[in-house]
């Protein structure tokens, strides 16, 4: 995608990856609109942030996605860039139902069919425009696994494999798939993270992936150089090694 002149719509970028992007992407010259849920924070991240436009969404809502979508293609019909970055990471113990059951319902319904829903929402409308990307949000940890985060690991691998599908059906149209591969960042995804000398620092990530997003406007995954040891451990042959280093270092892995 072009690094300017875009129409953005993040959801789920009142805090964290996501509103630190959607900054950066407002200063390089991009109409950006942050989704929500909280109404008062929106205000106050407008107030703070002039020319930032905010809608309220609740993207594990499928009435709210709709509402939401048709409140953003009113107020900006040139619309060209969705970045579904709504996601939630819980640590479960699977060996007893009834600590992981609720968890990994709500984790799939936020990190899997929010996604597909926001897409579902703006596929149409993205198609009428010369030049439009939808951007996923996966994670290192879709191609290995934190022990202690079983379902936020498959709903990133399933988030993947979702990119890699829709870039094929969507290769004749104007739409582009971006799939964005965070690794651990201190944000409050989970307890402790922020602090984690495991992660990635915030702003240190924002300013590489925004440096990716200049140089290669044709890539397919934005990966920063640190989640590249999680990426491709199978392809180099040291996949063990790597599950090992993982779940041995820290359990705040993203």
């Amino acid at each position: 995608m072009n690094i300017t002149g875009n129409t953005i719509f993040i959801p789920g970028s009142t805090s964290g990856i996501g509103l630190a992007l959607a900054l950066r992407l407002r200063a390089r010259g991009n109409t950006v609109i942050i989704g929500g849920r909280r109404a008062d924070l929106l205000r106050r991240i407008s107030e703070e942030n002039p020319g930032l436009d905010t809608v309220q969404i609740d993207t594990t809502d499928a009435a709210s996605i709709e509402s939401a979508a048709k409140e953003v293609l009113a107020r900006h019909p040139d619309l060209n860039v969705l970045v579904t970055m709504s996601g939630i990471m819980r640590i479960e113990d699977w060996r007893r139902p009834e600590d992981f059951l609720a968890s990994a319902e709500s984790v799939v319904t936020t990190n899997v069919l929010g996604p597909i829903r926001l897409i579902a929402a703006f596929v149409e409308h993205l198609q009428t425009q010369p030049d439009a990307t939808i951007v996923t949000v996966s994670s290192g940890l879709a191609f290995t696994p934190l022990k202690v985060t079983p379902s936020y690991n498959a709903s990133k691998a399933a988030i993947h494999m979702l990119s890699e599908s829709l870039r094929l059906q969507l290769a004749d149209t104007s739409v582009k798939v971006v799939e964005l591969v965070p690794p651990s960042v201190r944000t409050a995804l989970l307890p402790g993270q922020e602090t984690s000398e495991f992660a990635m620092p915030l702003d240190e990530f924002v300013t590489e992936v925004v440096g990716l997003l200049e140089a290669q406007p044709d890539a397919r995954e934005i990966q920063v150089e640190r989640v590249k040891f999680l990426r491709y451990g199978e392809a180099r042959g040291d996949y063990d090694q790597v599950v090992a280093t993982v779940n041995a270092a820290d359990p705040h892995g993203k």
